[in-house]
């Protein structure tokens, strides 16, 4: 793959707001020239009021679709809070998880469908075809994987319970020790349609700053991705959540601690590994600021280069992208 052999068809395992942000950059950079499909993590979805509500999904769809509140990085743009009101009033809980108005309108349409019988990847589908978010919106799997992590409580007999994931990162703010990351249901659960398919045929793939245990690592955990991942004819390509020690959003760097994972660049590369040696990743981009890692992650078997890894706006984002389809050309030359 050169300059004048661009990739057809591109496949990036995503969580939700790096990832989306990521993508809106890849967008940028090949417009229709080539097929991006997006698996996107789905062990961050959670049950609220009876209803399905599929964050990263959603924070995928609606950035791509236009429909994202671009300061918040999630939920609808132009939002209203009257039913999260009406269900404070009625001292219904979890009150610490909101559902805007907008953004209501999704999930009673997707769970109307799960109870039809409608699987998750064709609910996704079928919202898509409002959104018309230039991607392939894959679903890691139909089945139900939910995140949890064990956190400190004194009032249980061990000392420690597993809360959601969305309760650890929403009410709790990811700021007490996280113990332990339990992704229940994954190891029963299987991709879903589409997603080996996606990565097997691909001419790139690519894993995006999204963090590497909650969302690309349970794409990786489901049954037969990883797999797919290190035996695929495309070059797999990473970009370093990690950027001068720290992540740049979210929890990457308690739950990378909680998996007993150094929180760098070098280190995060060598816990996805090489594919040389069983990993799941050829490339890896570190930001400019980790440029002294570059030695470290080429020793694990990983071609590594240094470039500005903020997502400071699309066209920086652009860039990014662009750095990573350069390198995969390099590692398959």
């Amino acid at each position: 793959m050169t300059d004048a052999d661009p990739p057809r068809s591109i496949t990036v395992l995503s969580g939700g707001v790096g990832g989306a942000r990521f993508l809106q950059g890849l967008l940028r950079l090949v417009g229709d020239e080539a097929e991006v499909t997006v698996v996107a993590n789905t062990a961050d979805d959670i049950w609220l009021h009876g209803l399905k509500v599929c964050p990263d999904l959603d924070t995928v769809m609606y950035t791509l679709g236009g429909g994202i509140d671009a300061v918040r990085g999630w939920g609808r743009t132009d939002e209203s809070w009257h039913a999260k009101e009406e269900l404070a009033a009625y001292g219904v809980e979890p009150s610490w998880f909101g559902l805007g108005d907008r953004d209501l309108a999704t999930h009673l349409v997707r769970t109307q469908m799960l109870e039809a019988g409608y699987p998750l990847s064709a609910v996704t589908t079928a919202l898509c075809e409002r959104w018309r978010p230039g991607v392939r919106l894959l679903p890691m799997t139909d089945d139900r994987v939910e995140t949890h992590i064990v956190v400190d409580d004194a009032d249980e007999p061990s000392g420690r319970r597993a809360v959601h994931f969305q309760e650890y990162w929403v009410r709790l703010h990811a700021e007490v020790p996280a113990h332990a990351v339990v992704p229940v249901g994954l190891e029963a659960s299987t991709p879903g349609p589409g997603v080996l398919e996606a990565i097997t045929r691909a001419d790139v793939v690519l894993l995006p700053p999204s963090n590497p245990v909650v969302s690309v690592g349970t794409i990786l955990g489901v049954p037969g991705v990883r797999e797919a991942v290190r035996t695929t004819r495309a070059p797999v390509v990473g970009l370093s959540p990690v950027v001068a020690g720290s992540h740049v959003r979210g929890m990457a760097a308690q739950l990378l601690a909680a998996i007993g994972v150094e929180v760098g660049a070098a280190a995060v590369a060598g816990h996805y590994g090489a594919r040389s040696r069983g990993g799941v990743v050829d490339g890896w981009l570190v930001d400019t600021s980790d440029a002294g890692e570059v030695a470290q992650v080429t020793d694990a078997g990983i071609a590594c280069r240094s470039v500005p890894l903020m997502m400071t706006d699309v066209d920086a984002t652009a860039a990014m992208a662009r750095a990573a389809l350069d390198l995969a050309a390099q590692v398959r030359r």
